[in-house]
């Protein structure tokens, strides 16, 4: 369970520049959307997308069918309030990713940092139900995580780092490992941290993953 107490504590007493995750251009991301075939139509959900610049990016580039996914409403509100008049054409979505939420089926699924939050089993478990129940087959998912010398906690708490091996052996046979790509994220103070994002396509019936491309 991702802990919404947490969260908007966090949310209310940081800045947008005071969070180690804070990006100004989410790059990676957009290229690895882009990358995964995005059309004008389609559906993109960013998990955990707080008020990351993600969602601008999107509105951006002229999609209709925006979700955006957060267990802290502060975050969201925030992020409403930069986008202004067009977040009206998002769809706000509070909620615990792991918890019962309904939204539109999707062509994409983005996550960058939430997923290494859930070092308890069953917690994961839950997240793959979600992504079962809401990723259209042939649909993208996007994941990113700190890397195997990435950092061991954020935000106070403890996180799972991964290798894009052994993300996709953890996301399972109902999802190929398509693409990864390590990044090194700088923080607003400077540091640096170790960053994996895999790119998944989610495949009819379970099968063999396929080798990964590596950029």
């Amino acid at each position: 369970m991702i802990s919404q107490t947490h969260w908007n504590h966090v949310y209310t007493t940081k800045g947008e520049r005071d969070v180690s995750w804070f990006e100004p251009s989410p790059d990676v991301s957009m290229q690895m959307i882009e990358a995964a075939g995005l059309m004008s139509d389609a559906c993109v959900i960013d998990i955990g997308g707080g008020e990351s610049r993600l969602v601008d990016a999107l509105v951006a580039r002229g999609l209709h069918c925006i979700g955006v996914l957060d267990v802290a409403r502060e975050a969201l509100l925030r992020a409403q309030a930069r986008l202004g008049e067009q977040a009206a054409d998002v769809a706000w979505i509070q909620a615990d990713v792991t918890s019962m939420w309904s939204w539109k089926d999707v062509d994409i699924w983005h996550d960058r940092a939430v997923f290494h939050f859930l070092t308890d089993a069953r917690d994961r478990e839950k997240y793959k139900e979600r992504l079962a129940e809401h990723v259209k087959p042939g649909g993208a998912v996007i994941v990113a995580t700190f890397a195997l010398d990435g950092p061991e906690k954020c935000s106070g708490l403890p996180v799972a780092r991964y290798s894009p091996q052994t993300l996709a052996t953890e996301l399972g046979d109902r999802f190929t490992l398509v693409e990864s790509r390590a990044h090194l994220h700088t923080t607003p103070w400077g540091a640096t941290q170790a960053f994996q994002y895999s790119r998944f396509k989610r495949t009819s019936n379970p099968r063999t993953l396929e080798p990964p491309q590596s950029l």
